[in-house]
Protein backbone atom coordinates (compact mmCIF):
# COMPACT_ATOMS: atom_id res chain seq x y z
CA UNK A 1 0.00 0.00 0.00
CA UNK A 2 2.76 2.40 1.00
CA UNK A 3 4.52 1.62 -2.70
CA UNK A 4 1.15 2.12 -4.74
CA UNK A 5 0.07 5.17 -2.46
CA UNK A 6 -3.30 4.20 -3.94
CA UNK A 7 -6.18 6.77 -3.54
CA UNK A 8 -8.95 3.85 -2.75
CA UNK A 9 -8.66 0.02 -1.43
CA UNK A 10 -11.45 -2.17 -1.88
CA UNK A 11 -10.87 -5.24 0.68
CA UNK A 12 -12.67 -8.67 0.98
CA UNK A 13 -12.46 -11.39 3.47
CA UNK A 14 -11.33 -9.41 6.23
CA UNK A 15 -12.21 -12.76 8.71
CA UNK A 16 -11.47 -11.16 12.24
CA UNK A 17 -13.50 -8.96 14.26
CA UNK A 18 -13.99 -5.08 14.32
CA UNK A 19 -11.53 -4.86 17.26
CA UNK A 20 -8.75 -6.32 15.06
CA UNK A 21 -9.00 -4.69 12.08
CA UNK A 22 -6.96 -2.00 12.78
CA UNK A 23 -5.93 1.46 11.33
CA UNK A 24 -4.25 2.38 7.79
CA UNK A 25 -2.39 5.60 8.56
CA UNK A 26 -3.48 7.86 5.63
CA UNK A 27 -6.56 5.99 5.20
CA UNK A 28 -9.94 6.33 6.40
CA UNK A 29 -11.56 2.81 6.81
CA UNK A 30 -15.69 2.03 6.27
CA UNK A 31 -15.90 -1.41 7.53
CA UNK A 32 -18.51 -4.29 7.94
CA UNK A 33 -17.17 -7.55 9.63
CA UNK A 34 -20.08 -9.19 9.77
CA UNK A 35 -21.56 -11.34 11.52
CA UNK A 36 -19.39 -14.86 11.23
CA UNK A 37 -16.74 -14.89 13.10
CA UNK A 38 -13.44 -15.52 11.20
CA UNK A 39 -15.31 -15.31 8.27
CA UNK A 40 -16.20 -12.45 5.28
CA UNK A 41 -15.81 -8.85 5.83
CA UNK A 42 -15.42 -5.98 3.27
CA UNK A 43 -14.06 -2.63 4.07
CA UNK A 44 -13.13 0.13 1.56
CA UNK A 45 -10.16 2.70 2.49
CA UNK A 46 -10.45 6.13 1.21
CA UNK A 47 -8.17 8.99 1.09
CA UNK A 48 -10.44 11.07 2.71
CA UNK A 49 -13.16 10.53 4.85
CA UNK A 50 -16.43 8.91 2.31
CA UNK A 51 -19.80 10.94 2.38
CA UNK A 52 -21.57 8.33 2.53
CA UNK A 53 -21.01 4.51 4.04
CA UNK A 54 -23.88 1.86 3.20
CA UNK A 55 -23.95 -1.43 4.05
CA UNK A 56 -26.44 -3.86 4.44
CA UNK A 57 -27.08 -3.95 7.88
CA UNK A 58 -27.40 0.08 7.75
CA UNK A 59 -29.17 -0.35 4.60
CA UNK A 60 -31.13 -3.56 3.90
CA UNK A 61 -30.58 -4.91 0.74
CA UNK A 62 -33.86 -4.09 -1.04
CA UNK A 63 -33.75 -7.39 -3.46
CA UNK A 64 -35.78 -9.88 -2.24
CA UNK A 65 -33.44 -13.36 -1.51
CA UNK A 66 -30.29 -11.25 -0.02
CA UNK A 67 -31.38 -10.93 3.47
CA UNK A 68 -30.03 -14.20 4.16
CA UNK A 69 -27.09 -12.36 3.69
CA UNK A 70 -27.31 -8.98 4.50
CA UNK A 71 -25.50 -9.78 8.00
CA UNK A 72 -22.79 -11.82 6.78
CA UNK A 73 -20.18 -8.98 5.73
CA UNK A 74 -20.40 -9.34 2.39
CA UNK A 75 -21.12 -5.65 0.86
CA UNK A 76 -20.34 -2.36 1.38
CA UNK A 77 -20.46 0.77 -0.51
CA UNK A 78 -19.00 4.35 -0.23
CA UNK A 79 -19.47 7.78 -1.79
CA UNK A 80 -16.32 9.53 -2.50
CA UNK A 81 -15.93 12.98 -1.07
CA UNK A 82 -13.39 14.32 -3.28
CA UNK A 83 -14.93 12.40 -6.84
CA UNK A 84 -18.49 12.26 -7.76
CA UNK A 85 -17.96 7.99 -7.69
CA UNK A 86 -19.69 5.32 -5.23
CA UNK A 87 -17.11 2.70 -4.96
CA UNK A 88 -19.22 -0.88 -3.36
CA UNK A 89 -16.64 -3.69 -2.30
CA UNK A 90 -18.28 -7.13 -2.39
CA UNK A 91 -17.12 -10.88 -1.24
CA UNK A 92 -19.40 -13.15 -3.32
CA UNK A 93 -20.47 -16.78 -1.67
CA UNK A 94 -18.37 -19.10 -3.22
CA UNK A 95 -20.69 -22.08 -3.95
CA UNK A 96 -19.83 -25.46 -5.08
CA UNK A 97 -20.79 -28.03 -7.57
CA UNK A 98 -24.54 -28.88 -8.14
CA UNK A 99 -25.92 -32.08 -7.37
CA UNK A 100 -25.61 -33.96 -10.51
CA UNK A 101 -21.41 -32.71 -10.42
CA UNK A 102 -21.00 -33.87 -7.26
CA UNK A 103 -19.05 -37.48 -7.20
CA UNK A 104 -18.10 -38.93 -3.79
CA UNK A 105 -13.88 -39.10 -3.70
CA UNK A 106 -13.29 -36.73 -6.69
CA UNK A 107 -14.21 -34.12 -4.29
CA UNK A 108 -12.18 -32.13 -1.92
CA UNK A 109 -15.46 -32.01 0.48
CA UNK A 110 -18.20 -34.05 1.11
CA UNK A 111 -21.14 -34.06 -1.31
CA UNK A 112 -23.61 -31.30 -0.09
CA UNK A 113 -26.39 -32.31 -2.58
CA UNK A 114 -25.85 -28.94 -4.24
CA UNK A 115 -26.92 -26.59 -0.93
CA UNK A 116 -23.84 -24.46 -1.69
CA UNK A 117 -24.66 -24.31 -5.33
CA UNK A 118 -27.83 -23.58 -4.70
CA UNK A 119 -27.31 -20.57 -2.18
CA UNK A 120 -24.54 -19.01 -4.60
CA UNK A 121 -27.21 -19.56 -7.08
CA UNK A 122 -29.98 -17.41 -5.13
CA UNK A 123 -27.45 -14.59 -4.30
CA UNK A 124 -26.90 -13.91 -7.79
CA UNK A 125 -30.10 -14.08 -8.59
CA UNK A 126 -31.01 -11.34 -6.18
CA UNK A 127 -27.56 -9.24 -6.28
CA UNK A 128 -28.55 -8.71 -10.31
CA UNK A 129 -31.64 -6.79 -9.59
CA UNK A 130 -30.02 -5.33 -6.34
CA UNK A 131 -26.69 -4.02 -8.22
CA UNK A 132 -28.98 -2.33 -11.25
CA UNK A 133 -30.66 -0.64 -8.27
CA UNK A 134 -27.58 0.78 -6.83
CA UNK A 135 -25.97 1.32 -10.58
CA UNK A 136 -28.68 3.69 -11.25
CA UNK A 137 -29.45 5.28 -7.63
CA UNK A 138 -25.61 6.76 -7.89
CA UNK A 139 -26.29 8.00 -11.72
CA UNK A 140 -29.30 9.72 -10.68
CA UNK A 141 -27.44 11.03 -7.76
CA UNK A 142 -24.91 12.33 -10.22
CA UNK A 143 -22.35 9.51 -9.51
CA UNK A 144 -20.47 7.38 -11.84
CA UNK A 145 -20.68 3.68 -9.94
CA UNK A 146 -17.65 0.59 -9.64
CA UNK A 147 -17.96 -2.64 -8.44
CA UNK A 148 -14.85 -3.89 -6.78
CA UNK A 149 -14.10 -7.16 -5.13
CA UNK A 150 -13.78 -10.99 -5.24
CA UNK A 151 -16.70 -12.34 -7.01
CA UNK A 152 -15.41 -16.36 -7.35
CA UNK A 153 -16.04 -16.46 -11.16
CA UNK A 154 -14.00 -16.52 -13.91
CA UNK A 155 -16.15 -14.91 -16.89
CA UNK A 156 -14.28 -16.21 -20.07
CA UNK A 157 -11.78 -18.48 -21.11
CA UNK A 158 -8.87 -15.92 -20.92
CA UNK A 159 -9.54 -16.09 -17.25
CA UNK A 160 -8.39 -19.42 -16.39
CA UNK A 161 -5.53 -20.84 -17.44
CA UNK A 162 -6.76 -24.46 -18.08
CA UNK A 163 -10.52 -23.14 -19.24
CA UNK A 164 -11.15 -26.45 -20.81
CA UNK A 165 -10.92 -28.73 -17.43
CA UNK A 166 -12.37 -25.59 -15.36
CA UNK A 167 -16.04 -25.77 -17.38
CA UNK A 168 -16.73 -28.30 -14.44
CA UNK A 169 -15.87 -26.60 -11.65
CA UNK A 170 -17.40 -24.02 -9.04
CA UNK A 171 -16.58 -20.25 -10.21
CA UNK A 172 -16.55 -21.52 -14.37
CA UNK A 173 -19.71 -23.03 -14.42
CA UNK A 174 -22.49 -21.99 -17.48
CA UNK A 175 -24.39 -20.70 -14.68
CA UNK A 176 -21.92 -18.99 -13.52
CA UNK A 177 -20.66 -17.45 -16.69
CA UNK A 178 -24.07 -16.54 -17.70
CA UNK A 179 -24.68 -14.27 -14.68
CA UNK A 180 -21.54 -12.80 -15.08
CA UNK A 181 -22.55 -11.70 -18.74
CA UNK A 182 -26.25 -10.40 -17.46
CA UNK A 183 -24.85 -8.10 -15.32
CA UNK A 184 -22.49 -6.23 -18.01
CA UNK A 185 -23.60 -4.08 -21.24
CA UNK A 186 -22.32 -0.56 -23.06
CA UNK A 187 -25.52 1.11 -20.55
CA UNK A 188 -24.75 -1.08 -17.96
CA UNK A 189 -21.21 -2.46 -16.28
CA UNK A 190 -18.23 -2.79 -18.06
CA UNK A 191 -15.59 -5.11 -16.83
CA UNK A 192 -12.48 -2.51 -17.10
CA UNK A 193 -9.88 -5.21 -16.25
CA UNK A 194 -10.82 -6.87 -19.69
CA UNK A 195 -11.31 -3.75 -21.87
CA UNK A 196 -7.79 -2.25 -20.97
CA UNK A 197 -6.17 -5.80 -20.70
CA UNK A 198 -7.52 -6.86 -24.25
CA UNK A 199 -9.27 -10.23 -25.12
CA UNK A 200 -5.90 -12.08 -24.38
CA UNK A 201 -5.28 -14.69 -21.27
CA UNK A 202 -4.99 -12.91 -17.66
CA UNK A 203 -4.20 -11.27 -16.01
CA UNK A 204 -4.57 -13.72 -13.06
CA UNK A 205 -5.50 -12.81 -9.58
CA UNK A 206 -6.19 -16.12 -7.53
CA UNK A 207 -3.74 -19.78 -7.56
CA UNK A 208 -4.50 -22.25 -5.29
CA UNK A 209 -2.02 -22.70 -2.41
CA UNK A 210 -1.97 -26.57 -3.88
CA UNK A 211 0.99 -27.81 -6.12
CA UNK A 212 2.65 -25.34 -7.81
CA UNK A 213 0.24 -23.59 -9.19
CA UNK A 214 1.77 -20.26 -8.13
CA UNK A 215 5.35 -20.89 -9.26
CA UNK A 216 3.85 -21.79 -12.81
CA UNK A 217 1.09 -18.93 -13.60
CA UNK A 218 -2.13 -21.18 -13.47
CA UNK A 219 -4.70 -19.69 -11.75
CA UNK A 220 -7.89 -17.75 -12.47
CA UNK A 221 -9.04 -14.00 -12.00
CA UNK A 222 -12.10 -13.72 -10.13
CA UNK A 223 -11.39 -10.41 -8.95
CA UNK A 224 -13.21 -7.81 -11.08
CA UNK A 225 -13.91 -3.94 -11.16
CA UNK A 226 -17.22 -3.38 -13.14
CA UNK A 227 -17.61 0.36 -13.53
CA UNK A 228 -20.43 2.39 -15.29
CA UNK A 229 -19.44 3.34 -18.70
CA UNK A 230 -18.48 6.70 -18.17
CA UNK A 231 -15.68 5.67 -15.68
CA UNK A 232 -14.62 2.82 -17.24
CA UNK A 233 -13.58 5.32 -20.10
CA UNK A 234 -10.88 6.26 -17.88
CA UNK A 235 -9.47 3.61 -17.18
CA UNK A 236 -5.74 4.03 -18.43
CA UNK A 237 -3.71 0.38 -17.09
CA UNK A 238 -4.06 -2.83 -15.26
CA UNK A 239 -1.75 -4.51 -13.00
CA UNK A 240 -1.75 -7.32 -10.48
CA UNK A 241 0.65 -7.50 -7.70
CA UNK A 242 1.58 -10.50 -7.78
CA UNK A 243 4.53 -11.64 -5.16
CA UNK A 244 7.90 -12.66 -6.18
CA UNK A 245 8.18 -15.99 -5.11
CA UNK A 246 5.68 -18.72 -3.65
CA UNK A 247 7.60 -17.90 -0.35
CA UNK A 248 6.33 -14.49 0.15
CA UNK A 249 2.70 -14.77 -0.59
CA UNK A 250 0.08 -12.96 1.79
CA UNK A 251 -3.02 -14.48 0.10
CA UNK A 252 -4.40 -16.70 -2.38
CA UNK A 253 -5.48 -13.86 -4.18
CA UNK A 254 -3.26 -11.06 -5.39
CA UNK A 255 -3.83 -7.59 -5.45
CA UNK A 256 -5.42 -6.27 -8.53
CA UNK A 257 -4.75 -2.35 -9.28
CA UNK A 258 -6.56 -0.47 -11.99
CA UNK A 259 -5.59 3.42 -12.66
CA UNK A 260 -7.58 5.70 -13.55
CA UNK A 261 -7.26 9.08 -15.18
CA UNK A 262 -8.62 12.60 -15.35
CA UNK A 263 -10.87 11.10 -13.22
CA UNK A 264 -13.74 14.08 -12.71
CA UNK A 265 -13.36 16.34 -9.98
Amino acid sequence: MRARSADVVALQELRCPAADVGTFPGYSAAVDVGSVAGRNGVAVLTRVPAAAVRTWVTHPPRARGLGEFAAQGRYIEVDLADRPVTVASLYLPKGGLPAHLQRPGSMRELPDGGVKYERKQRFLAAFAREVHRNRLAALSAGREFVLTGDLNIAHTRHDVTNWRAARTMDGFLPADREWFSSVLGTRRLVDVVRQVHGDRPGPLTWWSWAGRSFAKDVGWRVDHQLATPGLARLATAVVVDKEPSPAERLSDHAPLVVTYSAMPD
